[in-house]
C-alpha cells in the first residue's frame, strides 16, 4: 500500500474529528446564547430559533409567577361598551375615573360621527367594532341588536392589548369604577388561573331572567388573562351556539360556563337595578371595598341639590382622599341620648333616636324601588321597609358629605351636613332625645392605606357630643379586642 495514501487518510480522519468537535462546541455555545440572551432584559429582540422555544417559556409576560410582583393599574385593561348615540351623553361617567396615559383600554363604538371629533384626551381611545352582520346573520336572533357586537368586544380587546395583561374588565359606558379598590380586590386572586369575577343584580327578576351565576355587565365583570385567551379561542363557536340570549353579559357567562368556569362573586361590583332615591342602598354598603356603580341615569342624583355629574365629582373627591374607606359603614352609639349613628364614609351619616343593633342598621333602608316589579321577592339583598307611619324612632336624620380636609398627617376630617329637616317629632321611646338641633357631623378618621384582608372587622367609633351645640364629632378607630357593639 502506498504510504502517502495512509498519511492522507489519517489526515482526513483527524480533520473530520476536529470539525465534529468544533460543531459540538459551537452548538453548545449557540444553545447557551439561545437560552440566556432572549430572556435577558437587554435582549428581548433576539429571535433566533424562537419557533423552537419550549412551551414552558411561552407567554412569559402574562404567566409570571403569582408572587413575583404585585398587581397594579398597568396590568388591567378595560373594554367599555358604547355607541355613537350613547357616548355623547354618558362619556362624563367614564371620564370621572379614567386616567389618561395611565389607564389601559378602549371605548368600543358602532361607528364614529363628526360631533364626537376631535376626540378628547380625557376619554379612553376608541375602537370601531368590526361588522358582524354578514358573518352572524343566521345566528342573530337576540332581542338587543348590539348583542353580538358587544360580545365580540373581548376578542377585539384581546387583539389590541395582550402584553403584560393580567385582567380584562368589561363594562358599560355609564359605569363608574374605583380603580384603586379594583386593583386591591384583584390582588387577592392568582391571575394565572381561570377567574370570572363580578356580581349579580340586586333584584330577583333580573337574575331570574338572566342567571344567578352571571356577572352583570353594567356593574362590570373581570376575566383573568388565561380565561380571556380561552374564551377568545372559542368565541366564534360560542356565538353560534347561543343565538337568542338577551345581552352580551349573558352570552359571555354562557361561554365561560362552557369552559368550566363559574362566577367568583365580589360584593363591591354594583349593577344597581334600582330606581329613585338610592341613598338607603349607599348608606349601608356591605363590608367589601366598593369597586363600581352603574345606571346613574336610572336613579336620582346621589347628593341632594346637585345634578348627576356634580354628584359623581363630589363622590370622587372622597375617593381621592381615601378610596379604601369609601362607603364603608361604621356604626356607633351615644347611649346618654339613646342615639344610634350609622356612617357611610364619604357619603352620608344617619342618626336614629333609638338604639338599634348593627344587624338591623346593616340592612339598607328601602328609599329605592326595584327596576321592575314582575317577580317577587323584589330583592336578593336584605332590606328594611320604610316605616309606613313615618315612625320618628325608625326614620333617621340624614346628613350628606359637605367637605373634606386633611387635619394632620394621614388624618382626615369629613364634614356632613343636614340637607333637609326631618319634619317629625322626637322619638317617644323612654330615654330618647331629639336630635333635630344637630346640623353638622364631623367624622375624624385615619386614612386606610389598603383594603383590609378577608376576615377583618368593621371599624368602631367614639362620639363627642356637648348639649346645646349643633355639631357632633365622631372619631373612627380600630375596635378593641372582643369589643361588642353597642
Amino acid at each position: 500500500m502506498d504510504p502517502s495514501r495512509n498519511i492522507q487518510k489519517n489526515h482526513n480522519f483527524s480533520a473530520a474529528k476536529h470539525f465534529c468537535n468544533f460543531i459540538l462546541i459551537l452548538g453548545f455555545i449557540l444553545y447557551l446564547i439561545y437560552i440566556l440572551l432572549p430572556n435577558h432584559p437587554c435582549c428581548y429582540s433576539f429571535t433566533i430559533f424562537t419557533h423552537l422555544r419550549p412551551k414552558l417559556l411561552s407567554h412569559n409576560n402574562n404567566n409570571s409567577n403569582y408572587h413575583s410582583s404585585s398587581t397594579n393599574i398597568t396590568h388591567l385593561v378595560f373594554g367599555i361598551a358604547s355607541s355613537t348615540r350613547t357616548w355623547r351623553i354618558k362619556k362624563s361617567y367614564t371620564e370621572s375615573w379614567w386616567q389618561p396615559n395611565i389607564t389601559r383600554g378602549y371605548v368600543f363604538l358602532d361607528k364614529i360621527s363628526g360631533n364626537l371629533l376631535p376626540w378628547p384626551n380625557s376619554s379612553p381611545p376608541f375602537i370601531i367594532s368590526k361588522d358582524t352582520n354578514s358573518k352572524y346573520k343566521n345566528y342573530d336572533k337576540h332581542p338587543i341588536p348590539q348583542t353580538i357586537r358587544m360580545t365580540r368586544m373581548i376578542l377585539e380587546l384581546f387583539e389590541a392589548e395582550n402584553e403584560d395583561v393580567r385582567w380584562y374588565i368589561l363594562s358599560d359606558d355609564d359605569t363608574v369604577f374605583f380603580v384603586n379598590n379594583l386593583v386591591e380586590v384583584l390582588e387577592k386572586y392568582d391571575h394565572n388561573k381561570y377567574f370570572y369575577i363580578g356580581m349579580n343584580s340586586e333584584t330577583f327578576s333580573a337574575n331570574i331572567f338572566h342567571s344567578f351565576d352571571m356577572g352583570f355587565g353594567g356593574g362590570g365583570f373581570v376575566l383573568s388573562y388565561p380565561l380571556a385567551r380561552a374564551l377568545v379561542s372559542n368565541l366564534d363557536l360560542c356565538i353560534k351556539r347561543y343565538p337568542t340570549l338577551y345581552g352580551s353579559d349573558h352570552m359571555v357567562q354562557s361561554c365561560v360556563a362552557d369552559l368550566g368556569v363559574s362566577l367568583t362573586p365580589e360584593k363591591g361590583f354594583h349593577q344597581i337595578d334600582l330606581h329613585n332615591d338610592i341613598s338607603g342602598f349607599l348608606s349601608a354598603h356591605p363590608q367589601s371595598p366598593v369597586v363600581s356603580l352603574h345606571h346613574f341615569e336610572a336613579f336620582d342624583p346621589i347628593f341632594p341639590s346637585m345634578n348627576r355629574n356634580e354628584a359623581i365629582k363630589h363622590l370622587m373627591k372622597a375617593a381621592k382622599a381615601d378610596e379604601s374607606r369609601l362607603l364603608q359603614q361604621t356604626i356607633c352609639y351615644h347611649k346618654p341620648k339613646n342615639w344610634s349613628f350609622s356612617i357611610s364614609w364619604g357619603y352620608s351619616t344617619q342618626i336614629y333616636e333609638s338604639i338599634y343593633p348593627p344587624s338591623f342598621l346593616q340592612k339598607p333602608l328601602q328609599t329605592f324601588i326595584p327596576w321592575n316589579k314582575l317577580a317577587r321577592p323584589f330583592y336578593i339583598i336584605d332590606t328594611r321597609l320604610m316605616p309606613s307611619n313615618k315612625n320618628p324612632c325608625q326614620l333617621p336624620h340624614f346628613f350628606y358629605l359637605d367637605s373634606l380636609e386633611e387635619i394632620d398627617g394621614g388624618i382626615i376630617s369629613a364634614s356632613y351636613i343636614r340637607r333637609n329637616p326631618r319634619r317629625l317629632p322626637a322619638c317617644s321611646s323612654s330615654g330618647s332625645y331629639f336630635a333635630g338641633n344637630i346640623t353638622r357631623i364631623l367624622v375624624i378618621s385615619p386614612v386606610k392605606k389598603h383594603i383590609d384582608p378577608v376576615g377583618s372587622r368593621r371599624d368602631c367609633c367614639d362620639i363627642k357630643y356637648e348639649a346645646g351645640l349643633n355639631v357632633t364629632e365622631i372619631k373612627i378607630r380600630t375596635c378593641f379586642e372582643d369589643e361588642i357593639i353597642p
